[in-house]
């Protein structure tokens, strides 16, 4: 690594990036390739001898941007936001630069230190209860995904039950969630040996706005104690993938821990909202909770990737995923001096991602954060005002932080076409390369889901997509 060789060939890849950023709005949001396009378009080996830089700049601008669905484009409206930031971005650059692997406290105590502080500053952040922080017997972690921080406190529940009521009741463990829950939590219990069929997944309807029901909850548990089964984990959301329902925490909360159960609460994308006073009460309940988790990677302008696990009983993980070969022990470890995150998490080796999150944190500060939410939101209203104006749309479910759930109207309320319509809807807009919208499937009815959270969206690009789903809409119903 030769400082010099560094110097120059950073400040032209922060060229290139910028100068991307600067053009994004001229790609195709939704890359417009087929499947296996860049096999045809690169050698079938690596070269013999270097190449120069900009031989490589030329690729990726020839051959790999065509092939990228533009993220970051202030028309990326698809599932949720995955934000990136200038100070994320230098964070991200300062810890490749490091490049230290941080399983343990000596392997660099700076990058151990730092995500236990920062995690306390977010977790003050959002009100949560003291038990979350560090200086308690709880504390924070970064983790790759929130699929990661399901699977981790799955396994750390498993095993805290197992101790109590004996190994060899793994077949009688259940699971509870509601059938909004996203399926990283199926994931983990395929990966935690808990059985496909105590697995249960609780019906939701638009009664509750898609939330999991107190009874529907209670009637399942006393139907699994009374075949024998156990209770042992439920996984709550705050802002479910396909709606953004909120279910109910206090009271799925006391219902957990009346049943001596583990409740996790998945905050995915909604958490970061909850820096605002004027949403802090989504998660009202959440002292109930043994593990919270949210994404700081999604709506908290910290890039890819950094997802945010907060939980009360720390040895609750440790026990489940430590190891301690010889050649890992330490002073300090030995001593219980220290976190050594290894144990907080599946694999061994760890980046500095905590440092992007603290520049996050410092260069733009708790105000600013509050108004980059408060406007998304905001944006997400305006459109929900646009797509209700018009007769021949209906919002399906009521709109919760930046997301709005609507479709076409069938002609003559024909059902049966309503898929078929929504569908080519969907597919005419995205095709176009002007915007990017998802869709799901609630109660049989087929919906384009149309999120607002990129870092560079602003009013006239929200008008500019509903003009285009108005003008494809219109051209749709005159096939008709």
């Amino acid at each position: 690594m030769d400082a010099e060789q560094l110097r120059e060939n950073a400040h032209k890849m922060v060229d290139f990036i910028a100068d991307y950023y600067k053009t994004i709005e001229n790609f195709p949001v939704l890359s417009q390739v087929q499947p296996g396009y860049l096999r045809e378009l690169l050698p079938d080996s690596a070269p013999t001898h270097p190449e120069p830089l900009q031989h490589i700049f030329d690729d990726i601008q020839a051959k790999i941007l065509p092939g990228v669905t533009h993220w970051q484009s202030p028309n990326f409206f698809g599932y949720y936001p995955s934000n990136s930031s200038i100070a994320g971005f230098l964070g991200e650059m300062m810890s490749a630069g490091l490049n230290i692997v941080g399983f343990s406290w000596i392997t660099s105590p700076a990058a151990t230190e730092l995500e236990m502080i920062v995690l306390d500053w977010f977790g003050k952040m959002l009100k949560l209860p003291e038990e979350f922080l560090s200086a308690g017997k709880g504390g924070g972690v970064i983790q790759g995904t929130a699929s990661e921080a399901v699977l981790v406190v799955l396994l750390a529940a498993r095993d805290k039950i197992l101790r109590r009521v004996g190994k060899n009741f793994l077949e009688k463990l259940v699971v509870y969630a509601s059938d909004q829950t996203h399926s990283a939590l199926q994931k983990a219990c395929q990966i935690g040996g808990i059985h496909p069929e105590n697995c249960r997944v609780l019906r939701t309807n638009s009664s509750t706005n898609y939330a999991l029901s107190p009874n529907v909850l209670n009637e399942a548990i006393s139907n699994d104690v009374t075949g024998g089964l156990i209770p042992f984990f439920l996984c709550a959301t705050v802002g479910t993938t396909s709606s953004t329902a909120v279910d109910p925490l206090l009271e799925l909360g006391k219902i957990a821990k009346s049943n001596e159960m583990w409740f996790h609460v998945d905050a995915a994308y909604a958490g970061s909202a909850c820096i605002c006073p004027e949403y802090r009460h989504y998660i009202d309940g959440v002292e109930e909770a043994d593990s919270f988790n949210t994404n700081a990677h999604k709506w908290f302008l910290t890039n890819f990737d950094c997802s945010v696990l907060w939980i009360k009983d720390r040895n609750a993980l440790i026990q489940a995923l430590s190891t301690n070969p010889e050649f890992l022990k330490n002073k300090a470890s030995q001593a219980n001096l220290v976190v050594d995150y290894k144990d907080w998490q599946i694999p061994l080796g760890r980046r500095f991602r905590s440092l992007k999150l603290w520049m996050v944190l410092r260069l733009y500060g708790l105000e600013n954060l509050q108004s980059y939410i408060r406007n998304h939101i905001n944006l997400a209203k305006q459109f929900e005002e646009l797509v209700a104006q018009d007769p021949r749309f209906e919002i399906v479910t009521p709109r919760l932080f930046s997301l709005v759930c609507f479709r076409l109207l069938p002609p003559h309320n024909d059902e049966t076409c309503a898929t078929k319509l929504n569908h080519g809807l969907l597919e005419a807009v995205n095709s176009t390369g002007k915007i990017f919208v998802s869709h799901t499937v609630m109660s049989g009815k087929y919906l384009l889901r149309f999120a607002v959270g990129a870092p560079l969206t602003e009013e006239r690009h929200v008008n500019a997509a509903w003009k285009l789903l108005q003008d494809e809409a219109s051209a749709l119903l005159a096939t008709l």
